[in-house]
């Protein structure tokens, strides 16, 4: 016949250290929703606009209905040999990049390199050089991406022969940085403390021995 059983549960605060651990391995195990790194996405997207870079996107089918454009951006991670982010997109000269991304990011010096490396090779080609850059192959880091240079030219004259080296080095950087960006994204979501803060913030609670009841 049924029977009523009490259980004494707790809130993360209130657990044991080795109990707090295993609610955060419950935690862990669950996995971050699925769009953990929308803001990472969101500036990225914001970086390349500044740059002259044009994201390839795709459609993508909302729950509620419509669409939106997903950009062509691709990775894996964070502890296997090999892993990384590439992107497709189109490069193009931007005014006003070097001052832009200053202002946008003020202590990233990666990406102030990034934008003088593009601005300088720009200048000596009369900022006439464009490029594509697509993903190639089932894996996904920076020296999967394929990296076209061209040089509009009513005269026919080649880019000078630094552009495709300097430019491919460049987006191959931008897609490093990217890396790291994901990657610290993700290692402070699952910190401790992020951790318990979620916890703590969804009300969930624990037995004593940390395993979840609601």
């Amino acid at each position: 016949m049924p029977q009523v059983v009490e259980i004494t549960v707790y809130t993360i605060d209130e657990l044991s250290e080795a109990a707090k651990e295993n609610a955060r391995i419950w935690y862990r195990d669950q996995g971050l929703h699925d769009e953990w790194y929308d803001f990472v996405y969101e500036d990225f997207e914001t970086i390349c606009r500044i740059l002259g870079i044009t994201l390839k996107t795709s459609p993508v089918r909302l729950y509620g209905g419509g669409t939106r454009d997903k950009p062509h951006l691709f990775w894996t991670g964070f502890w296997s040999q090999g892993d990384g982010a590439s992107f497709e997109a189109t490069y193009a000269h931007a005014r006003g990049a070097v001052s832009a991304i200053r202002a946008h990011a003020p202590k990233d010096d990666q990406l102030h390199r990034i934008a003088d490396a593009l601005q300088a090779i720009q200048r000596r080609n009369f900022y006439s050089l464009h490029s594509t850059i697509r993903q190639q192959g089932r894996y996904y880091h920076e020296y999967t991406m394929t990296i076209e240079v061209e040089r509009d030219s009513p005269t026919w004259q080649p880019p000078t022969d630094d552009a495709e080296d300097t430019i491919t080095e460049a987006m191959r950087d931008l897609a490093r940085w990217l890396y790291r960006q994901l990657r610290a994204e993700y290692e402070h979501l699952t910190s401790d403390e992020a951790i318990d803060d979620t916890i703590s913030a969804n009300s969930w609670s624990f037995t004593a021995s940390g395993e979840f009841f609601s």
